[in-house]
């Protein structure tokens, strides 16, 4: 379900895959090749929330505010983002939550059930555990390889046999 709020539509590219039994409202821009899947909302009053070209919002996962989401980004299934902006070929393992003001850089794996605190700021290549989270270290190139390349790459091509087959 597709909803203007505030006098705000969301903009959807051509070429993105929103389920039908996905939540948009607001001022929300969803990019090329990104998929919005069931059960997820996606909303923003007016802050202006971007969903970057090829990144993909999981099942019942709650993106909202002025967040930006960069490209080739993975919310895993039932995240909760409500934080400042995700950068770059990151991925935020399921049931993450991440609060107000977080920042996290580029080439970012954010792991299942992480609570990221509100402010805190992760630098490009982290690797982030834990309740509260926690730098663990740093990202390795066989997690780049199998997490932040490969799996935005099979997200995007089932969002489109999804979409070609009218889910």
């Amino acid at each position: 379900m597709i909803r203007s709020f505030g006098g705000k539509t969301p903009r959807i590219a051509e070429s993105a895959f929103v389920s039908e039994a996905a939540y948009i409202v607001g001022d929300v821009e969803i990019g090329e090749g990104a998929s919005v899947w069931p059960g997820a909302v996606v909303r923003s009053e007016g802050r202006g929330l971007r969903v970057g070209r090829n990144s993909h919002i999981e099942d019942n996962s709650v993106v909202h505010g002025g967040v930006q989401i960069g490209d080739n980004v993975i919310v895993g299934h039932g995240t909760v983002i409500n934080c400042r902006s995700i950068g770059n070929n990151v991925l935020i393992g399921m049931n993450a939550t991440l609060l107000q003001g977080a920042v996290i850089g580029n080439f970012c794996m954010i792991g299942a059930g992480c609570l990221v605190s509100q402010d805190m700021e992760v630098p490009d290549n982290s690797l982030v555990v834990g309740v509260p989270a926690k730098i663990q270290g740093e990202v390795t190139q066989e997690q780049v390889r199998r997490w932040l390349q490969g799996a935005p790459e099979h997200y995007a091509q089932l969002a489109k046999q999804y979409k070609e087959q009218g889910l």
